[in-house]
């Protein structure tokens, strides 16, 4: 596994399929086409990994020929995407509270994604950087584009719908579309091939205040942030789960490769799943259940291939698996599935 396999909400996609019909496709084909559904990706409380996002973004820029795909995925979104966390920065008492609030928690959203403050990159007195960044190194550019887009568009919306300041923009990858979109996304200046996706703001934007804000509602959301995600308290099951989905077909469920991924150790992340309630054998049974239900009543993929896409062994232990979840064999789930009605009487 790489850092590539760490997860982000499935409300990242949110809008894509919208775009995608727009440029003349099919938006819910091409999502199904990636295992998406446009329903889990409304609910916003499901996961993917950081490396589908690339992966889709990258493919879906060039088969429609969308160079500025990224920044089109940023300007839809809205800044309650990140939930909670949307709250607290909204109703922050400065700008800078309200960054401090995003450092903070953004690993809620993914934790393969990092804010952070820093100096000027030109030396300029008086200027500062605001760093985005992933822990997966080379990310792909539409993503890039994407994020930091999403970082300039909160920070507008913080400020009351208007600039905040910006001087400029630094891009770690070559220009993808005219500069002249750039400029009218950023309104300010975007150079490329930088060290890092950075955005160049005046040092007092973090002492800026926030008008409107209503310090009950900051006190209420951050309360609910430190009580179910303090102290890096990730919610680890759903974690653990996500990272499976993408991996029980090709590397089977370690314990070890994905507590490595989540750099801790084996023993601190079974700690951290009991205290949940659950167990990694746990997870892996119930990743391998909801896969197994949707691959035998959607797909036409012999029983054999399905057991090796779950990191089964054998077909037998598919369909010991399959009658201890749903009390039947797979070919009997197989049939309920294709009924108008079947389907249900198999799933909890």
């Amino acid at each position: 596994m790489r850092d590539i396999d760490l997860p982000i909400r499935a409300s990242i996609f949110r809008g894509l399929s919208a775009l995608v019909s727009q440029a003349g496709g099919v938006g819910p084909e091409l999502l199904a086409a990636y295992g998406l559904d446009e329903a889990k990706i409304d609910q916003g409380d499901s996961f993917v990994s950081f490396r589908l996002l690339e992966r889709v973004l990258e493919q879906t820029a060039r088969r429609f020929a969308l160079a500025d795909l990224g920044l089109r995925m940023a300007a839809q979104q809205d800044v309650q995407m990140i939930g909670p966390l949307a709250i607290a920065m909204q109703n922050s008492r400065t700008i800078g509270e309200a960054i401090e609030c995003a450092k903070r928690y953004l690993f809620v959203y993914s934790p393969a994604l990092t804010l952070d403050e820093t100096e000027d990159p030109l030396g300029n007195p008086g200027v500062a950087g605001l760093r985005y960044a992933t822990t997966t190194g080379n990310t792909s550019p539409q993503t890039i584009d994407y994020g930091i887009g999403i970082v300039h568009r909160i920070l507008t919306l913080v400020n009351g719908h208007t600039p905040y300041g910006l001087w400029s923009v630094q891009l770690p990858h070559p220009r993808l579309a005219p500069e002249s979109v750039y400029r009218d996304y950023f309104g300010a200046e975007v150079r490329f091939n930088c060290p890092s996706a950075v955005l160049r703001v005046p040092s007092r934007l973090f002492s800026t205040p926030i008008s409107g804000g209503n310090e009950l509602l900051r006190d209420i959301a951050m309360d609910y942030l430190d009580t179910h995600f303090g102290h890096q308290k990730v919610p680890i099951s759903d974690l653990v789960a996500a990272i499976l989905s993408e991996q029980l077909g090709s590397d089977g469920p370690d314990l070890p490769k994905v507590a490595r991924l989540l750099s801790l150790h084996p023993r601190s992340l079974q700690r951290a799943l009991s205290e949940e309630g659950t167990t990694f054998t746990d997870v892996v049974d119930h990743v391998r259940r909801s896969q197994a239900l949707d691959l035998i009543t959607t797909t036409d993929l012999p029983f054999s291939q399905i057991a090796a896409r779950l990191g089964m062994h054998e077909q037998s232990s598919l369909t010991r698996a399959v009658r201890r979840w749903f009390g039947t064999s797979p070919s009997r789930l197989r049939h309920a599935g294709q009924e108008p009605t079947g389907q249900s009487a198999w799933i909890e």
